[in-house]
Formats: C-alpha cells, structure tokens, sequence
C-alpha cells in the first residue's frame, strides 16, 4: 500500500499528511471515559472512530508497530458525588461502570485498546511529575494545594488558538484564593474525611484530571508520540492543559504530533448531554439490535462534523444492513483490500464516502463472483461491520417480533386462502400488517416464503 494518510489536525486546524515520528513504533492515546456513569451515544462516537484509526494504521503500519492506549479515569470529583447519590463505594462503582463500559465496547465491535491503564494505578507517577514541575519553577504549593502555573507557559492557548482571556471567559474556571491567577489549574488538591485518598508531600490528596493522561500517556508512549484523540469538548481545559504541564515537566517541543478531534453528537440540533436531559445510553439499545447498527449511524457523517441522532437514521441504518448481509460471508484475512478501496479513510477518515464506496461494492457482490463477494466483505470488516453471521443477525430481530412463528404460518394460510378466492383486497391487507410486524413475503409459484425485513 502506497498512498498516504491525511488528517485534520486541530493544532493549526488543517488537513496535513501523517508523518509518523518513528514509523515502527506509532502511539496514539485517546482520552477514555470517567467511570462515574454509564456511557451513552455521545460517548460511544470517540470509540467508534478511533477505532477504526486504529485499524487503518495497522493496516498501513503493520499490527506490532502500533499502540493505542486509552485510559481509565477512576478518580474524580464525579466518581465521589456519583458513589453518594448511588449510596454505593467508589471502588463498587468504579468497578461496575468499568465493566459495563466494557461490555458496550464489546457490543459496538470496538477492538481492544493495545494499554488501558487506570488513574488510581499510577499515582506515584503523579506525585513524582508534580515534583518535577515545582522544581523547574512550573508549579506551586499553597494550603496543601498544588496548581500548574499558566503564565510561565507562554505557548498556551495556541491548540484552541485563543488569547487566555477569551478561553477563561468561555470557560468554567474553578474561583479559589490559593491561586495566583484565575487560570492556573490544579494538579493536586486535599481529600476530605470521606473521600479517596493518596499520601504526597502536600499532604493526603489526589490528583487533577489533567495530569492523569499526561502521566498515562508518558508511561506508555513516552514524553512525544503521534496522535491523541478525542471529544472537541476536551480542546479547553484538558487538552490544553495536558500540553502545557507535559512540555514543561518533559522540557519537549511538543507533546502530540497530531490533534484529532471528534464533533459532537446532537438531538434536534442540541448537543447531547447530561445537563440536557437528553442522554442514550448505549446500554438501552442492546435488547433491541445488533451494536453495528449504532456503528453504522455514527459513521453516517463526517467525525468532524455534528451528527443528529434520530430515528430515520437508525432506520436506514438497519435498512442498509439488512440489504448488505443478503452477501454475507466469513472472511478470515484482508487481502483484496487495495488503497483505492480505503481511499476515503485515508483521506480524514471520510466514513460517508467510504459508506458510498461499500455501497457499490455490494451491487457489484451482488451481481458478480465469489471474489467480488469476499471484496465486500472484506471492506465492511475493516470498519467493524458484518461481523456477526447471519443467524445472530436474524436473532435480533426474531427477539423484536411482536409476531409469533405460529402467527406468521397462520396469517400466511389465511392470505393463500384470500388469494384462493380471488379476496386480493383481505391478502394485500395481510401481507401489509405482515410487513408493518417486521415480516417479507414472497410469491413463487404456488409457494410463499418469509423472512425478516
């Protein structure tokens, strides 16, 4: 494979080839999630796509030279509030929602990352680049607190390209009278009585949210890898942040070669949120289809831009599905998989062209031989879809039916009969009422057939 990769860096906000700083050891750390509560739809956008990054440069790259680490953040002052409102421990809740993040990743197709590490598993780590930052005049100490400096780091603000008056004022900025400035962020901060804590020079505390990934990232990736990934909610503070205090405490002239951010996930054109009162969670769609339909639907637009969740998308995307999985077959490698074929991921992760591409590729399956069939399968694999076979794909829908086989049998006889007696009117209204239930039929011959929609 010839051609290159093309993504839309937002450090500078423009497309630019993928030069990897050491083509035999390609890292890629994507923030991961905060094990408060259970994720939903616009947490599951992040997982989809950088999973299929994933499998692009493996693809490019060979499997051994690339690592993806996404972590675990199981510290949190929303951990603490959520273990109180649920009336359970913060280690039984972390445990549970990790879990169940687990399982969802596992429901959307999503591959293991290469490193997941948790927060709470490398404290010391923490502590020890805190240190660091005091010591080189970064970072400073009041009142058993522990704050990054924001003023000493001149290029901050130039990821999200804003002076620091105009982040803060768009910001939530913690108020504190231990801090020089408004803008400088904590990197540890005291426990109360009932809360987690860790043993540090500054006292029992734990840290920043910030200084997790830039601990995780250093550990697994070193002090400058390739990419990192996420929400465009993470741009400011987190992002931003995780520049400023590991360029300090690594004294490195960059951190993250390349910023690759998701849009947002939208219903009725508001973001999807908590705050919102309009959270999915990915869970409540498990009973009622296959995880590649959700995989397919959130690939639908461009992972730049928004996407509106709705009911017609869901809908097509099932639609699609169905029609794709009339070629279904097992593959077990990915050797026709040519750069004509993936050039529309290459090209930013164009998933909608690459939609329209599987889409030709299934009329020429359709109409042509086992190879062209394998093609079409092949293609659909590399971004996690028909991986179930046929009979798992049918069971969802069998487990939706509000119609049972002995019903279906029955309304088929009477519609025979209808026909019989030339009641064309009563056998169009069963096959209707059939069809309105989940269920084709066709005529052929003097025999009839069903099968899901």
């Amino acid at each position: 494979m010839s051609k290159d990769i093309f993504l839309t860096n937002s450090f500078g906000n423009k497309k630019e080839k993928f030069t990897p700083i050491d083509k035999k050891k390609i890292g890629m750390y994507v923030c991961g999630p905060t094990v408060y509560d259970d994720p939903h739809i616009g947490n599951a956008r992040p997982l989809v796509i950088f999973d299929i990054l994933f499998k692009i440069l493996k693809l490019k790259f060979k499997d051994s030279s690339v690592k993806y680490v996404r972590n675990i953040t199981d510290v949190d002052d929303k951990i603490i509030t959520s273990s109180k409102e649920k009336n359970i421990s913060i280690s039984e809740l972390t445990k549970k929602i990790t879990n169940n993040f687990h399982q969802d990743c596992k429901y959307l197709f999503c591959e293991k990352p290469t490193h997941e590490p948790k927060a709470t598993e490398n404290i010391d780590l923490m502590i020890k680049m805190i240190l660091d930052l005091i010591s080189k005049g970064f970072a400073y100490e009041k009142n058993s607190h522990v704050y990054f400096e924001v003023k000493q780091f001149k290029d901050y603000g130039k990821l999200s390209n804003k002076q620091l008056d105009d982040l803060l004022a768009g910001s939530r900025v913690e108020v504190s009278d231990n801090k020089k400035n408004p803008a400088d962020f904590v990197l540890w901060k005291p426990s109360q009585k009932d809360e987690p804590f860790w043993s540090s020079p500054w006292g029992n505390g734990r840290p920043g949210w910030h200084l997790e990934c830039s601990v995780m990232s250093k550990k697994f990736l070193d002090n400058e890898f390739d990419i990192h990934g996420g929400g465009r909610d993470l741009i400011f503070p987190h992002h931003e942040n995780e520049i400023a205090q590991s360029r300090c405490a690594n004294e490195t002239k960059s951190f993250a070669k390349y910023w690759i951010h998701n849009g947002f996930i939208t219903m009725s054109n508001e973001k999807m949120s908590k705050s919102q009162g309009n959270i999915l969670k990915i869970s409540s769609f498990k009973n009622k289809m296959s995880g590649q339909v959700l995989r397919l639907a959130l690939i639908n637009a461009h992972y730049r831009q928004p996407l509106d969740w709705n009911d017609q998308l869901i809908n097509n995307c099932q639609s699609t599905l169905d029609k794709w999985y009339s070629v279904y077959t097992k593959v077990d490698k990915m050797n026709l998989i040519t750069d004509d074929i993936l050039e529309p991921l290459l090209d930013d992760l164009n998933t909608p062209r690459y939609i329209a591409k599987l889409h030709e590729l299934y009329t020429n399956a359709v109409n042509g031989n086992k190879s062209d069939i394998q093609l079409f399968n092949q293609a659909c694999n590399l971004i996690g879809l028909l991986l179930e076979d046929k009979n798992k794909w049918s069971s969802y829908k069998k487990a939706n039916l509000k119609i049972s086989e002995n019903e279906i049998i029955q309304r088929i006889n009477e519609r025979n009969k209808a026909r019989k007696n030339n009641n064309f009117e009563l056998a169009d209204k069963i096959r209707n009422e059939l069809f309105e239930n989940g269920i084709l039929i066709e005529d052929k011959d003097d025999t009839t057939s069903w099968k899901y929609k």
